[in-house]
């Protein structure tokens, strides 16, 4: 039996061939999901970009290399037999680790070639490094930046927060001394950036420049929830206190689907100018009061030598 995870090279056509890079795992298991899912050869070739005689025959040298039949050929289609649903459920395993562990890889080599890992989400964005990046290259000559998308949900944000140097080096955001203490990392302050409100562009506010107290009078209002950061508590107890016609929604986390939910209840957001291009239907206006978020550099208490010379760097 030859086995299913590992480079070989095996018969087929031309066209598959050069499909696409062969990647840890023989990608065999690529177009057996895919016929899995499907239930026919010719829709997983239409979905492949390769002929259905390429998958039948991948298919053929699967089951013959393993030594049992994977699918009910019949004239309504094809199921899976029972080997095929066992296979199917480890094949998944298996392209999603061969995959991350590709990618570890691929993080390891750029460690070590000084390249500075940059967390990047619709709530991170790397924009501040356009401004910084001349001025970090003269000090640090030999210092390269990679982009490492993640997806911005809470169990995310706190796993790459608490183990950062891992798998990202630097994350931008917002913070205080209790949120880095809670997320167990360090943080280079940039900025405070002053607390504003998004507004859906099809909201009687949109038209203003610029907005006052007054006009947040009976508004509903998303905020994020008390204790993520002093000074969103301070103006909630602002908004509580001064604007009582006012209404706060609390909200857990921030991520895409509250900017949805803004504009398509017709709510406002507090929000700052990091988070501005998130939403393209909402526009973000500054308003009269003294409210301003800290936000700067996340990076783990204890970084890298290229790391640590980057952060003296923009510090500088």
């Amino acid at each position: 039996m030859r086995p299913l995870v590992g480079k070989h090279r095996y018969d087929q056509d031309d066209e598959c061939e050069s499909r696409r890079e062969v990647p840890l795992y023989n990608h065999q298991l690529d177009t057996f999901v895919k016929v899995a899912e499907l239930g026919s050869f010719s829709k997983a070739a239409d979905d492949l970009y390769i002929s259905p005689t390429a998958v039948i025959k991948q298919m053929n040298i699967l089951e013959s290399n393993l030594g049992v039949t994977l699918f009910n050929r019949t004239h309504r289609g094809l199921t899976l037999t029972r080997a095929g649903e066992s296979l199917l459920a480890d094949v998944r395993h298996i392209i999603q680790y061969c995959n991350e562990a590709a990618e570890r890889a691929r993080l390891a080599d750029a460690a070590g070639k000084s390249t500075i890992r940059v967390g990047s989400s619709p709530m991170t964005p790397s924009s501040f490094l356009v401004e910084l990046w001349p001025k970090v290259r003269k000090r640090c000559p030999g210092a390269s930046f990679k982009l490492v998308t993640f997806e911005n949900t809470p169990e995310n944000a706190r796993r790459i927060l608490a183990n950062l140097g891992e798998d990202i080096d630097i994350v931008a955001g917002a913070f205080d001394d209790a949120f880095l203490k809670s997320r167990k990392c360090a943080g280079l302050l940039l900025d405070h950036m002053p607390l504003r409100v998004a507004v859906p562009t099809s909201h009687p506010l949109a038209c203003r420049d610029e907005l006052t107290t007054h006009d947040l009078k009976g508004q509903e209002i998303f905020l994020i929830q008390r204790g993520w950061n002093e000074e969103t508590d301070r103006l909630q107890d602002f908004i509580n206190d001064e604007l009582d016609e006012a209404t706060v929604e609390e909200f857990p986390f921030l991520c895409l689907d509250v900017f949805n939910r803004c504009e398509e209840e017709g709510k406002l957001l507090v929000s700052i100018d990091a988070w501005e291009s998130v939403h393209p239907l909402l526009s973000l206006k500054p308003v009269e009061w003294d409210f301003a978020l800290p936000f700067g550099i996340l990076h783990s208490p204890d970084p890298s030598e290229q790391v640590r010379a980057v952060l003296d760097a923009i510090a500088e």
